[in-house]
């Protein structure tokens, strides 16, 4: 991504086009990766065997507990399928027509953190819970009738990339953008909210481990250092709220 593109925002159409094309290839890309399930299975023994270490393994109470309350399955399991897209897709259409002077760092970041875990995913192959044979409920697929290991959806996605995890990932930057950029204080509680409850529904569905979680806010971060200094060369300064009009007349990334 050149520094010309990163640095603007389009008409809503282009960035529409834009973000399904780069979605696809995102897909195409993570489908197509090594399923090395040797290689998975012994990343995930490490996962484990670490946050035991540091007293953290608690994924598996977590599920125990939220699958025990009638109805809160199927609610996580909606959740987790809904909120991943459907979400992060709202949230940009929020700052493409409220908040234009941000997009471009924001789409960015989100450019650049989906290859970041593109490469993560074929470094370090990882089982999700739900696969890791260590008693973990498949949620989705028992509480939604979609079946996230058929053999459709399982060719459509790598069931082993579940290192660093976009889901958290994603949920962080929307978090953090309508926290920022929101005027309203219940939109900003909203989105301080928002990461920590994405946080609960991937452990509590079985599909992701706390490290996968903060390796995905790790990402997020990388990506965030690197969109300031794409889409913003030479410094990384607030952007004030702001209406479209006067997005011609100022750099996407401004002090308030």
């Amino acid at each position: 991504m050149s520094i010309a593109i990163a640095s603007r925002t389009y008409r809503g159409p282009i960035e529409v086009a834009g973000a399904v094309a780069l979605y696809a290839v995102y897909e195409i890309v993570r489908g197509f990766g090594s399923e090395d399930f040797a290689a998975a299975r012994l990343h995930t023994d490490e996962i484990v065997s670490l946050e035991r270490s540091l007293g953290v393994y608690w994924e598996h109470g977590v599920q125990t507990a939220s699958l025990g309350v009638p109805g809160l399955g199927s609610a996580l399991g909606f959740l987790y399928l809904a909120l991943h897209l459907v979400g992060t897709a709202a949230f940009l259409i929020w700052v493409h027509r409220s908040h234009r002077r941000a997009f471009a760092f924001v789409r960015t970041s989100i450019v650049l953190a989906t290859a970041i875990a593109l490469v993560g995913y074929v470094l370090y192959p990882a089982a999700p819970p739900r696969l890791a044979g260590l008693g973990f409920s498949d949620a989705v697929s028992s509480h939604t009738g979609l079946n996230l290991s058929s053999d459709l959806l399982g060719a459509l996605y790598n069931p082993i990339a579940a290192v660093p995890s976009l889901h958290f990932g994603y949920a962080l930057i929307v978090g953090a953008g309508m926290a920022w950029l929101a005027r309203r204080r219940w939109v900003k509680i909203v989105g301080a909210l928002y990461p920590l409850a994405m946080l609960y529904i991937i452990v509590a569905t079985g599909n992701h481990f706390l490290f996968d979680a903060v390796a995905g806010g790790a990402v997020v971060i990388a990506a965030w250092l690197l969109a300031a200094a794409v889409a913003s060369p030479g410094r990384f300064r607030a952007w004030p709220s702001s209406s479209r009009s006067s997005v011609a007349r100022r750099s996407p990334i401004q002090t308030a």
